[in-house]
């Protein structure tokens, strides 16, 4: 049982050393999920060491296309059509970023639509480590009945006014991240801080909608496809828990990643791992950091047994892959 949060660390000597010296708690809302999607609004509420409140800020952001689901967000063309492009508010957000630790709720999708944007802008995001509060509410086993923003407010008495509006989704976020902070730190919690890995390079590729089902052109961010060399190894079988990956293992990929998924499955084939297209009962890992998504492979992951991974864990296993066995 962890101390009461706000007691416990009421003296300096408390806090953990190792814990970041500052925050910045960000919410972006979206044309859509997909990689060409793009930011129209995102805000700011920049925290100290102790989850103390400094400042905040909030912007629309003109994404030049259309602004999706308009009864989610609540921002239509003529609202966003006056307001900036990103490349114009990217100084003033990275000032709010910079020396600090991004915190969002389901932070590796925050982080790839602000990498993502920054690489159009042909700039680099100032920021080194995420931490996501879906994951910290898990360290601390938080009693909630799902992984929703709204739940995670609810357990702490935040007041949810506008859901779905950047600014307060980031207040909210912000009250709620508090109380969590202090909780960590009075129990001697390790913070589950990732890295963020700027793109490098970005391509927006005018290619025909009729391949993604629509009509016309749009803008896209997928490189040409490229044939993988056969994996040397024979598969070992499935990954299990608590061991190390073997080459010849065939690992599959779902949903949205932080690092480039070529670069990650370039990564994967470097260590002499197969991946894999699609999931089969032959399938030895599937790496998602949406296990709760009624993706295909998610569903046939499921039906099948196959273990599954989120992406900074898969980055761990990598650092140490058992070699084939020989003969």
């Amino acid at each position: 049982m962890l101390e009461d949060p706000m007691t416990a660390v009421s003296s300096p000597t408390a806090w953990p050393a190792a814990y970041p010296h500052g925050y910045a708690v960000v919410d972006v809302e979206t044309t859509g999920l997909a990689r060409d999607d793009r930011i129209i609004s995102a805000a700011v509420y920049r925290l100290d060491a102790r989850g103390e409140v400094e400042d905040h800020w909030y912007t629309m952001v003109n994404p030049e296309r259309d602004p999706g689901p308009v009864w989610i967000h609540g921002l239509t063309s003529d609202m966003l059509e006056g307001a900036p492009l990103f490349s114009d508010i990217a100084e003033e957000f990275s000032t709010r970023l910079e020396g600090r630790v991004l915190v969002a709720h389901n932070a590796v999708f925050d982080w790839q639509m602000i990498a993502r944007e920054y690489a159009r802008a042909e700039r680099e995001a100032p920021v080194r480590q995420r931490l996501c509060t879906i994951a910290l509410s898990k360290e601390l086993a938080l009693p909630l009945p799902n992984h929703k923003l709204e739940s995670l407010a609810a357990h702490f008495g935040v007041v949810q006014e506008r859901a779905h509006h950047a600014l307060d989704d980031a207040r909210v976020l912000a009250e709620a991240f508090r109380p969590s902070l202090r909780a960590a730190a009075a129990g001697g919690v390790r913070l589950p801080l990732h890295e963020c890995r700027p793109l490098t390079e970005w391509t927006d590729r005018a290619v025909p909608r009729q391949q993604a089902g629509y009509g016309g052109y749009r803008p896209t961010s997928w490189r040409p496809a490229r044939k993988r060399p056969a994996c040397p190894y024979p598969n070992p079988g499935r990954y299990e828990e608590g061991k190390r990956l073997k080459q010849g293992m065939r690992v599959a990929f779902s949903g949205d990643t932080s690092v480039e998924r070529d670069l990650l499955e370039d990564r994967a084939t470097e260590a002499g791992l197969h991946v894999a297209t699609s999931i089969s009962r032959l399938t030895s890992l599937l790496v998602t950091n949406d296990p709760d998504s009624g993706t295909s492979k998610v569903v046939k992951a499921r039906q099948f047994g196959t273990p599954v991974v989120d992406e900074a864990a898969f980055g761990q296993l990598l650092g140490d892959v058992e070699p084939a066995s020989e003969g």
